[in-house]
């Protein structure tokens, strides 16, 4: 006689299992220290949708990069392999990624059109790709500070989590000083407006010191776009991520469940007793 699964249930051992046959299919070239790859705090709404199987919407915001430019294909930008590598890991899960990149655009043209771009979509998480035209842009920084806190205030009321996700390691970003600048400021914005933060920057740097010499290149000819290889790696690293960061989420409120539940039963047992004396 079958017995149905909770969709809860079902959900957990869905990200269980797809973590782990994703991990053992992740291509070496790839791999990198969990520190570098972890997303923080919990990305509990899109969690949530995803025990719940209602499907989940992404929307990936930003320049050049998230557009695609620099990949053979419109299939091996960042979104569209994140998008398959998550499907792989999470299989029977409804997720759409939508790509919302426009090359050559900075944090103001991205804030402009958030609402209609973006919220409009109406996703359970966004990922703002930005600071790499800022970068290569100016060196002071400071109204770049405005417009990021505006942008994540905007996408948190939309209920939406968001990621936001550094500048890419390459020559050209390496050429100007303001790029540390930027990496500290969008890791400080993420840390104090409670949002999520994927360090490609730190990530792709391990790559360029970890990787033998005759490996794919992740940068192209032009020292600023991303290879096929690149967008690869970064796509599967990411999707590593998020579905890590929802297993956390999904583990952790099950231990508080159960909590509540024994506290609950001791509760009622005290009750008992202290009934069953008074007679």
């Amino acid at each position: 006689m079958s017995r149905l699964i909770p969709v809860g249930v079902a959900t957990a051992i869905a990200l269980t299992a797809g973590l782990a046959t994703a991990e053992s299919a992740e291509p070496s070239v790839c791999s990198a220290p969990l520190s570098l790859t972890r997303i923080e705090p919990a990305l509990a709404h899109a969690a949530a949708r995803l025990e719940h199987t209602k499907g989940l919407t992404i929307v990936a915001v930003g320049s050049s990069s998230t557009q695609g430019v620099g990949a053979s294909a419109p299939g091996f930008s960042y979104p569209s392999r994140l998008e398959a590598d998550l499907k792989e890991r999470l299989p029977g899960a409804q997720i759409r990624v939508i790509n919302r990149g426009k090359g050559g655009e900075d944090a103001a043209e991205e804030l402009e059109r958030l609402g209609r771009d973006v919220i409009a979509e109406h996703p359970d998480l966004v990922i703002w790709q930005v600071g790499t035209n800022a970068v290569l842009r100016r060196d002071d920084l400071e109204m770049d500070e405005v417009l990021l806190r505006r942008g994540v205030s905007l996408l948190k009321q939309s209920q939406a989590d968001v990621v936001l996700m550094d500048m890419q390691y390459a020559p050209r970003v390496l050429e100007r000083r303001s790029h540390a600048a930027m990496e500290q400021l969008i890791a400080e914005i993420a840390h104090h407006t409670g949002v999520g933060l994927f360090r490609r920057f730190a990530l792709m740097q391990y790559w360029r010191a970890a990787q033998p010499p005759e490996s794919p290149q992740m940068i192209g000819t032009d020292g600023l776009h991303m290879t096929d290889a690149g967008y690869g790696c970064l796509a599967v690293s990411l999707a590593k991520a998020l579905a890590s960061n929802w297993e956390a989420h999904h583990s952790t409120a099950e231990r508080t469940t159960d909590a509540a539940k024994l506290a609950d039963v001791g509760q009622a047992g005290l009750a008992a007793a202290t009934g069953n004396g008074a007679h």
